[in-house]
């Protein structure tokens, strides 16, 4: 043998082993890429029916809202009407009963006077001034620093 017989047979061996490596590698592709295939068709076989669920899920979600919607402007309504009785009641009871209840506390105050014996009047209580939470009699209060 010759050497370029020689190297025509290594260059023969390593193109060998390096398409040997390509096929090998290729294969290794082609079973991912199914596998991969497998599992997009497996992820859309679940995914319709979960957005199918979630579709009906918004659906009704909707249909409550518009339920509660329509609740609250019911409650509205008997609100407004609320404060426009109450107004009402208080425009057309309010002054007549204002002056029964001065005129009764007016009766009750005379009345308490003429029994009340007049020899003692009431003697008005010492005055005193809270400062951070302590009384301070009336002597002191004029003798505070200023800040």
């Amino acid at each position: 043998m010759s050497g370029g017989e020689v190297a025509g047979i290594l260059v023969a061996v390593f193109w060998a082993i390096l398409v040997s490596f390509l096929a090998v590698a290729l294969g290794r592709l082609a079973q991912t890429l199914r596998a991969t295939t497998q599992l997009v068709a497996d992820v859309t076989d679940q995914a319709v029916p979960l957005l199918a669920d979630a579709s009906a899920a918004v659906r009704s979600a909707q249909t409550q809202i518009d339920r509660v919607d329509a609740i609250a402007s019911d409650v509205q309504e008997v609100t407004s009407n609320a404060s426009a009785l109450s107004t009402t009641v208080a425009s057309t009871f309010g002054g007549p009963l204002v002056k029964v209840a001065a005129f009764g506390y007016g009766v009750r105050r005379a009345i308490g006077r003429r029994s009340a014996p007049a020899t003692n009047p009431p003697t008005e209580p010492s005055r005193r001034t809270v400062i951070v939470g302590r009384a301070v009699p009336t002597g002191r209060r004029g003798k505070r620093k200023k800040d």
